[in-house]
């Protein structure tokens, strides 16, 4: 996947597209991330969660470059995705956060609704930014890395969130609460 993005940001520089360069660059990046939290913060992710990780990026980024355009699901597929991802950092976290001290106690139950809202409220919040940067791209005339194609394509977004939303948030406790330990032990203050 690294190798693809390494192509898409090649391109982009070869061809003068700002919209590869910029994506691929940020999709590069990031699929370097569980490595560096590995190393620098002695959390070993699972493969999966890596590939889980690397393939939310690596799917919108492609869909960028061309995909998005010609077959008509894969934003649906990428959000949907992304959206898992969100919900299993929030989970991740607020799971941490509830193992770790005693004061603080969330009933399971609220796990479901908690990962729900964070996942619906970030995805309110990219369809602003996303209709900023149409904004912005009209008022000066620069081709913006995103774009928002009309209040249709921003309810489908969202209808798509919650799925990638409600499929962490059913599976979430079974599959990420030992990488919640994890964050935990790491992150935690000697006693």
């Amino acid at each position: 996947m690294q190798v693809v993005l390494v192509g898409i940001v090649a391109y982009g520089i070869g061809f003068g597209q700002p919209k590869a360069i910029t994506n691929g660059t940020i999709a590069l990046l990031i699929t370097f991330l569980p490595a560096v939290m590995e190393r620098r913060y002695d959390l070993p992710l699972d493969p999966w969660l890596a590939l889980w990780i690397t393939s939310a990026v690596f799917l919108h980024t492609v869909g960028s470059a061309g995909l998005y355009d010609q077959i008509g699901w894969w934003d649906h597929v990428t959000h949907a995705m992304s959206a898992s991802l969100i919900a299993g950092v929030g989970y991740t976290f607020a799971r941490a956060i509830d193992i770790h001290s005693d004061e603080i106690h969330f009933p399971h139950r609220f796990f479901f609704v908690y990962v729900l809202v964070v996942v619906l409220s970030f995805g309110v919040v990219w369809e602003l930014f996303e209709f900023l940067l149409d904004v912005a791209a009209n008022a000066t005339g620069i081709e913006m890395p995103l774009a928002q194609h009309g209040l249709d394509d921003t309810v489908r977004d969202l209808i798509f969130n919650s799925f990638g939303a409600l499929l962490v948030a059913a599976l979430g406790q079974a599959h990420l609460s030992d990488v919640a330990e994890i964050v935990r032990d790491r992150f935690a203050a000697p006693e």
